[in-house]
């Protein structure tokens, strides 16, 4: 499940809405939102997350947050390490080989480290 896929359930949860219900209303099949949720399908599109944010009608910094949460939900990442320096092809590399056995607490580490970066960056 991507961050997206679950910020969907959640939403769609707490509002009690099936899959077929939300799907009928944005007009996508119950199966493509299925994948979507479960991260078997890309990122969706800008106009499908504007139908998504409108049927919940969440505004301001909540629809911002959604946005932003489908921007890093594509279950299949390319990075390009050229020009980089090699530790950073090793990184990617192993990260690609090693992720499926990482825990949420190993997960959660690296995704400190980088937040941490980002907060130095702002």
């Amino acid at each position: 499940m991507t961050p997206f896929g679950e910020r969907m359930r959640k939403l769609r949860t707490e509002r009690q809405v099936t899959l077929k219900e939300m799907a009928g209303e944005i007009g996508v099949s119950s199966a493509y939102l299925s994948a979507l949720e479960h991260g078997k399908r890309g990122r969706p599109g800008w106009h499908l997350l504007q139908r998504i944010i409108s049927y919940f009608n969440i505004i301001w910094d909540e629809a911002e947050d959604v946005v932003r949460l489908a921007r890093i939900s594509h279950p299949r990442v390319v990075i390009d390490t050229s020009g980089l320096e090699p530790e950073a092809t090793e990184l990617a590399n192993r990260l690609a080989d090693d992720i499926s056995g990482l825990d949420e607490r190993e997960l959660a580490e690296m995704l400190t480290v980088l937040n941490r970066r980002k907060q130095k960056k702002k």
